[in-house]
């Protein structure tokens, strides 16, 4: 197809410096001039305003090598016996079989991978519960310890009011209550709620 088209381009070269030299000598071309250059054929048309005209024909490939080989119709497949049929069969079916195990080994180590996910969650959240319950139980031993001090601070800063609540609230409660004198310490505090 390269040496086509090279001699194709050589020859339209070749025609337009003809076709400038014949202009020149013959104004009316010759009609139905053709001429043959190896793979192509050249027709001459009818002079226009612009210029000579040409007609370019190219042959097909065919038609330059006779002796080219036929085409002939591709090769019969022979016939295949009964065995290699059992033995393609058997190889298909030994395809379908490793890739379904395959596909069955990825499934099984998705479910794996669910499965300890799973379990670290499981076993985080148990830890954070455990960690919170910790942390509560030492904050309220802190805050009782802090309610504590508290109360102390409170009985002592002034114990005649504290022990007027409290009357009031035992008189609240009893019909037949006698007031308790001031207590002088946190002793007798204590061993007087212990004894209610």
């Amino acid at each position: 197809m390269a040496s086509t088209m090279s001699a194709y381009k050589e020859k339209m070269k070749e025609l337009s410096v003809l076709s400038l030299i014949c202009s020149c000598f013959y104004s009316q071309p010759h009609p139905n001039t053709i001429y043959q250059y190896g793979d192509m054929e050249v027709k001459q048309l009818d002079k226009r305003a612009s210029g000579q005209s040409f007609e370019v024909i190219l042959k097909s490939p065919s038609d330059l090598s006779p002796e080219s080989p036929v085409l002939s119709s591709p090769p019969k497949r022979k016939d295949t016996s009964l065995e290699e049929l059992q033995k393609r069969l058997e190889a298909a079916e030994e395809r379908r079989k490793t890739q379904e195990a395959q596909v069955l080994k990825q499934l099984a180590e998705r479910r794996e991978h669910e499965r300890e996910v799973l379990h670290k969650a499981l076993e985080e959240n148990n830890n954070f519960s455990r960690l919170a319950e910790e942390q509560g139980a030492a904050r309220g031993d802190v805050r009782l310890r802090g309610f504590g001090h508290h109360s102390a601070w409170i009985l002592s800063r002034d114990k005649n009011t504290f022990g007027f609540c409290f009357c009031f609230v035992q008189l609240c409660l009893d019909e037949h209550f006698v007031p308790a004198p001031p207590l002088s310490s946190h002793s007798q505090l204590y061993a007087s709620l212990s004894a209610l």
